[in-house]
């Protein structure tokens, strides 16, 4: 599911540590309820990309435009806390970065944490009881059961969150991003540790976010089974430069594409879970 109006415009983004070129000169565009995959090699730069675009980082060179439903916001000039909180960009971890001991519920009030805090003056109306606070406390708790449900984790809310089976904690961490209300939503290889059916319900869950709420997604993924089956563009990197961008069934064939993954010979055979998802599947998408 497409549409022409662009989201995040990344211009000649550049990154360096030291005398290590991380990011090359990067340019690509994604679009609003679209799902755009960023794959490549280990060390192709993919996870510089997104510190960069959620502020961690600051690129040496390079225009980061998200162009937000209030207005164009120039992502390279703002800082951390307020790309998430102004811009609505949110993100997951490779590693998952869950509150363990709280519950599943609370993981997705504490998301809702900033909204809270103005509902309440600042700690003021939540003290003495105002009605705005009580509304926005509500609001939460309804927003964050809406999320359980649609990640199927509901009957788990009094569940403390680091008891969950690895899987459930990924949606989980899916769903505490998405109680922040995103325009853009970066998920760092969400599929990682999945097994063939929690990696065909995690496309099932990004499928539904991009069509149910028309938010643009970025994905970092190495799975070529759900990059192929799930993306509607497709960016390639390799050390830190582009080396592909376009459709999924462009990028499969594609000699740089399949060099890159496979080394200078190319006659030899591909690693079963590279081929399948760049030479053998057909374009899988709904």
């Amino acid at each position: 599911m497409t549409t022409d109006k662009i989201l995040l415009s990344v211009e000649h983004m550049t990154m360096r540590f030291g005398g290590l070129v991380a990011v090359d000169d990067l340019s690509f565009a994604s679009k609003a309820r679209e799902i755009t995959a960023i794959i490549g090699p280990n060390g192709a730069g993919k996870t510089t990309v997104f510190n960069c675009l959620t502020g961690f980082y600051k690129p040496m060179v390079g225009r980061l435009a998200l162009h937000h439903p209030r207005g164009l916001m120039l992502l390279e000039r703002m800082e951390e806390f307020r790309i998430a909180q102004q811009a609505g960009v949110a993100r997951t971890f490779q590693n998952i970065r869950l509150f363990a001991r709280m519950t599943v519920l609370e993981n997705l009030i504490v998301a809702q944490h900033h909204a809270l805090m103005r509902a309440s003056l600042f700690t003021v109306a939540g003290l003495i009881g105002l009605p705005r606070y009580h509304r926005a406390e509500r609001t939460a708790v309804d927003k964050a059961r809406y999320w359980l449900e649609q990640v199927k984790l509901l009957e788990y809310a009094d569940t403390a969150a680091g008891t969950l089976s690895y899987g459930a904690q990924r949606r989980l961490e899916i769903a505490r991003s998405m109680c922040t209300d995103p325009v853009l939503l970066c998920l760092d290889e969400p599929a990682a540790g999945l097994n063939t059916q929690e990696s065909s319900e995690l496309n099932t869950l990004l499928r539904r976010i991009r069509d149910e709420h028309g938010i643009g997604l970025l994905l970092i993924e190495h799975d070529m089974n759900v990059v192929m089956g799930l993306s509607d563009h497709i960016v390639v990197l390799d050390y830190g430069r582009k080396i592909a961008d376009g459709t999924p069934a462009t990028v499969r064939t594609n000699p740089e594409v399949i060099k890159a993954y496979l080394g200078e010979e190319d006659d030899i055979e591909l690693p079963p879970e590279v081929s399948r998802g760049l030479r053998l599947e057909g374009d899988n998408k709904d």
